[in-house]
């Protein structure tokens, strides 16, 4: 089963943690950090997550998150045939999870991703490009920005 995924930067954790809880009909987050919660929904089928990282408020980033290999060798292959430049990060850590993970940006310029979950991580985790620009940024994101990716679309 494929879930979509959506991440939202938010001014207050807390806060934004018990709206989120609420409305999900009193579910309490499946993760929960000290700058990141994420609720893994069956109805609605949704991989939702929210942090605090100094990221602009609002929806980070929309994805599909699949279950295995084969379904994220598919995902990765509807990028592709989108005709939408690909980048792929091979066992990334991010979002306390480790990942296979890929990476587009949609003609509108919202980032979209691909992932499949290998296993829980400690830590949030950090960017695989080590730009000042991407240090600032989530490590959710691609390490390329934006606007490259849109610029080779």
């Amino acid at each position: 089963m494929k879930r979509i995924h959506i991440h939202v930067s938010v001014q207050d954790l807390n806060e934004s943690a018990r709206f989120y809880s609420a409305l999900f009909g009193n579910v309490e987050p499946t993760v929960s950090k000290s700058d990141y919660c994420k609720w893994e929904l069956t109805d609605p089928a949704v991989n939702f997550a929210i942090s605090q990282r100094g990221a602009p408020l609002g929806v980070d980033h929309i994805g599909i998150q699949v279950e295995n290999a084969d379904e994220l060798a598919e995902m990765n292959a509807r990028f592709a045939s989108a005709r939408l430049p690909v980048q792929v990060q091979e066992d990334t850590t991010c979002c306390y999870a480790r990942s296979e993970k890929a990476w587009t940006v949609d003609p509108q310029g919202v980032a979209w991703e691909t992932f499949h979950t290998l296993e829980s991580a400690p830590v949030y985790g950090a960017s695989r490009d080590r730009s000042a620009e991407a240090e600032a940024a989530a490590c959710c994101s691609p390490t390329e920005t934006i606007a490259t990716l849109q610029r080779r679309s």
